[in-house]
């Protein structure tokens, strides 16, 4: 009986949780954030309510063994391999019309795009893991000091998602809650994200989108157009790092994107 009892406690707690989601630490600090914007109260409660919302113990021990942590040789390994670069090439000679566009619009190297495309979602066939929504949500509660961050990133998303018409927990991406094939924070894939086949929508998961979204970022974080400046203290260099704040991500970004140049015009 006691069992019974307990088991029906926890119920009433799990259901009065989802109905009230004020109580929840990540619903008033996303709420705060959203006051000033045209998102509907109705929205976000619906969103934090939705049964699918829960915390996962292993993105916090995936943030204390971060690749980039790892001595430049094992993060090498990691992203400057044969698989890498052959698949690189492939899928640059597949989509050189489209490379193409996007160099002629945004005068960016195609193969520092191709590159970050690489390192970041395989060319599209590793890009998630968690839901964007619990992957932040997780953050909120289970990291004190990433809870500001991830609450900001989290209105973002919703804001998004609201915009755009996306159930908030349909998305799937990194254990940080980057998504998309060029793995986005929300607040990037607002800011810097483009329509570059104008269909009217900026879509994370279609490559004009994608590889134009790129190009655009790093324009907007200092790369010169039209540069072939790839050292330290160039703006090439600085505007990968600004994708990823580590100096192991720039060197695999430039080593790989020369290699798949390479292999990519063997014979032209």
């Amino acid at each position: 009986m006691k069992k019974l009892i307990l088991f029906m406690t926890l119920l009433v707690s799990v259901s009065v949780a989802i109905e009230q989601p004020q109580s929840d630490l990540a619903f008033r600090l996303v709420l705060e954030k959203l006051e000033e914007k045209a998102v509907p109260r109705e929205f976000i409660e619906k969103a934090f309510s939705n049964s699918l919302v829960t915390t996962h113990k292993e993105i916090p021990e995936r943030f204390a063994k971060p690749w980039e942590k790892k001595t430049w040789p094992q993060y090498q390994k990691l992203f400057v391999k044969e698989s890498r670069i052959s698949a690189g090439a492939k899928f640059y000679k597949e989509n050189e019309a489209l490379f193409t566009q996007v160099k002629n619009r945004y005068k960016v190297d195609p193969f520092i795009i191709c590159s970050i495309a690489g390192i970041e979602s395989n060319y599209g066939s590793h890009h998630k893991g968690f839901t964007v929504f619990n992957s932040l949500y997780t953050q909120i509660h289970t990291m004190p000091k990433r809870a500001k961050w991830a609450s900001r990133e989290l209105a973002a998303y919703l804001e998004y998602c609201y915009k755009d018409h996306v159930d908030p927990h349909s998305i799937e991406g990194s254990y940080a809650g980057a998504f998309g094939f060029g793995q986005f924070i929300p607040s990037s894939f607002v800011n810097f994200s483009v329509d570059f086949d104008e269909d009217g929508v900026r879509r994370p998961y279609d490559w004009p989108d994608v590889l134009g979204s790129i190009a655009n970022y790093l324009v907007r974080n200092g790369y010169k157009q039209g540069s072939d400046d790839y050292s330290k203290s160039g703006s090439i260099y600085k505007s990968v790092r600004a994708y990823n704040h580590s100096d192991n991500y720039v060197m695999a970004v430039l080593e790989l994107a020369e290699k798949i140049k390479k292999r990519a015009t063997v014979g032209k």
